[in-house]
């Protein structure tokens, strides 16, 4: 079991620590952030977060209630409060509590608040092609293949695909009796 809770600044050496590498920060962020990581750059992504009914992201961290360590990261971004939809991005699992069903279940708590507390209609994502373990991941949190956006980011000397993803607010409600 896992709850998520704001992504403050207290929180940023954690996320910091755990994505170390070039390639980390390219899986978590696309094109959003440069490596390294820093204070500096974490303060501009939580500017102006976490306001119900006026932010367009609710970052957080996610927490592991037994042992109550952090053990992931995950937002819900790009808010139409006019379309009622969002995006899941910046999903991160730590290193330590990697394929221990973590994934999927920070996939539902962020449905669950994007479907009950905010109102949406759907939400959606985009995860590299390549990454099968997230792909099934968000299929067994209910998501939808949408689509495949080919070639959209250049990494070193190769491009990758983006496959999207999407679930409806009825269709949420639909595996949750």
């Amino acid at each position: 079991m896992i709850r998520l809770e704001n992504f403050t600044q207290d929180d940023f050496s954690t996320l910091i620590n755990w994505i170390d590498t070039e390639e980390l920060l390219m899986n978590w962020s696309g094109a959003l952030f440069s490596f390294p990581l820093t204070p500096k750059s974490l303060s501009w992504y939580i500017r102006d977060s976490n306001i119900p009914a006026s932010s367009d992201a609710f970052i957080y961290k996610v927490i592991d209630v037994e042992t109550n360590q952090d053990v992931g990261h995950i937002s819900l971004g790009g808010l139409s409060w006019k379309n009622r939809s969002a995006r899941i991005t910046r999903v991160f699992v730590s290193p330590a509590s990697g394929r221990k069903g973590i994934c999927q279940e920070m996939t539902k708590a962020i449905l669950q608040i994007g479907f009950e507390q905010l109102a949406l209609h759907r939400i959606g994502l985009g995860v590299y092609s390549h990454n099968l373990a997230a792909i099934r991941c968000y299929e067994k949190a209910g998501l939808i293949q949408e689509g495949l956006q080919r070639d959209v980011f250049l990494q070193g000397n190769r491009f990758l695909s983006m496959v999207e993803m999407a679930i409806l607010e009825p269709e949420w409600r639909a595996v949750q009796l």
